[in-house]
């Protein structure tokens, strides 16, 4: 059977597939979406029942289209961000797939262009853009044994605190999905120590405005990356409203914060001496922002309420002064293990030389070392917004003007 054939093949239906769908149909380039699931399916099963955006309705979504049921400032249930995912491929008309895998993406024999091998038969294309992002595979290191008998799992697999064994919690990992899944078990009568690293830690709301308000005029979403740039952990919440992540307060409240995880021997989890320091730099953050901010209202005359509370620091609480550098699980009660450690990127399905020995993608702005093929929806790509809703919209613009350019070169015929 002959195959199918198409100008360029996107990978992946979530956020970066459908705003890449969208600007290559308004160049006029031919293309199928193929999504192994459903549209923005992690959204829909991949998360915690609870989960919120982070980001306010008015800034987390593409340009196009408003949220139908989330006001501006709200923050849009997880199911309510899949259905405007659903919604945005209807409204643009995505030539989605669901339910198709791609299995394997080799170069075309004797001519440019690329072979893909699908669950549903042989697609051919002149571009292939992988659009899956790089918070894949879910990863956690084997640091503390099975035969603890300790459940452990990673974020990406937590729903609600029912769903846990009895007994005490142990979250490691403060970022976004690590401190509002510890802050939920412990409202709901758990006790919950969690593992705190290096992070940034923006208010939520400043001065009357958000933070990612604060982020856009200072320019910060739009710093470029540079070579070795990495996702950046920030503790920030929309859960309950939004709210600006204190941990003091959470300790406070009966939490006991505890340093980097680092090994484990004879039943304990063996913990860095960094907690004092990963605390400071998140206040530093946090300060520095504040002045920026007050910097900028003042320098643009803005008539912004005053917030002088913000800049307030509580005490350190007993377990940064005298962080434990132990934790022996059984006799804290631990019972729940819950890794908020971040995601991998699986591009094994790329039968190219487009990904380093640690399976990096190579590429530039998206651009590939391998010519015809992109990456899209990774953290920093072409700024420190890329892996955001409104980010990748943006770099998938960028790819497809690339595309559109390498067309008409390839295009080009020579005046006889």
């Amino acid at each position: 059977m002959s195959a199918e054939t198409t100008q360029a093949l996107i990978v992946g239906a979530g956020q970066a597939g459908l705003a890449m769908s969208e600007h290559l149909s308004a160049r006029g380039i031919s293309h199928i979406v193929l999504e192994r699931d459903r549209i923005a399916e992690r959204w829909r099963t991949g998360r915690w029942a609870s989960l919120v955006a982070n980001g306010p309705a008015w800034h987390d979504r593409f340009p196009g289209m408003d949220f139908a049921h989330t006001g501006p400032d709200g923050f849009a249930p997880k199911e309510q961000v899949a259905d405007y995912f659903e919604a945005y491929a209807a409204r643009i008309a995505a030539p989605v797939r669901c339910g198709v895998e791609v299995r394997a993406v080799t170069r075309r024999s004797g001519q440019p262009g690329f072979h893909a091998e699908t669950s549903a038969g042989v697609i051919e294309a002149d571009y292939v853009i992988a659009a899956t992002g790089a918070f894949q595979t879910p990863v956690f290191p084997p640091l503390i044994p099975d035969s603890t008998g300790i459940t452990q799992m990673h974020s990406a697999a937590y729903r609600n605190p029912d769903a846990l064994a009895s007994g005490a919690v142990l979250v490691i990992g403060a970022g976004s999905s690590g401190v509002q899944i510890a802050q939920e078990l412990q409202e709901a009568g758990r006790k919950v120590y969690l593992s705190v690293g290096a992070h940034d830690r923006p208010p939520r709301r400043y001065r009357g405005r958000d933070f990612v308000w604060w982020l856009g005029v200072l320019n910060k979403w739009d710093a470029e990356a540079r070579p070795r740039d990495r996702h950046t952990t920030i503790a920030v919440s929309g859960a309950n409203g939004g709210q600006t992540i204190d941990f003091r307060k959470l300790a406070a409240a009966g939490m006991t914060l505890l340093g980097r995880a680092e090994g484990f021997a004879e039943g304990a989890l063996q913990l860095a001496a960094d907690l004092g320091d990963n605390i400071a730099r998140g206040d530093a953050y946090y300060l520095a922002l504040l002045a920026e901010a007050d910097a900028y209202a003042a320098r643009n005359g803005l008539n912004l309420p005053q917030d002088l509370d913000a800049h307030i620091i509580g005490p350190d609480p007993d377990c940064v002064r005298d962080p434990l550098r132990s934790l022996d699980l059984a006799a804290a009660g631990i019972t729940t293990v819950i890794w908020a450690t971040g995601y991998s990127a699986d591009y094994s399905w790329l039968k190219l030389d487009a990904c380093d020995a640690t399976g990096r993608p190579l590429h530039r702005r998206g651009i590939a070392s391998e010519p015809g093929l992109y990456f899209l929806g990774l953290p920093w790509q072409t700024r420190r917004g890329s892996s955001f809703i409104w980010g990748v919209w943006y770099d998938a613009k960028y790819i497809a003007d690339h595309i559109a350019k390498q067309r008409d070169y390839r295009a080009y015929t020579p005046t006889p």
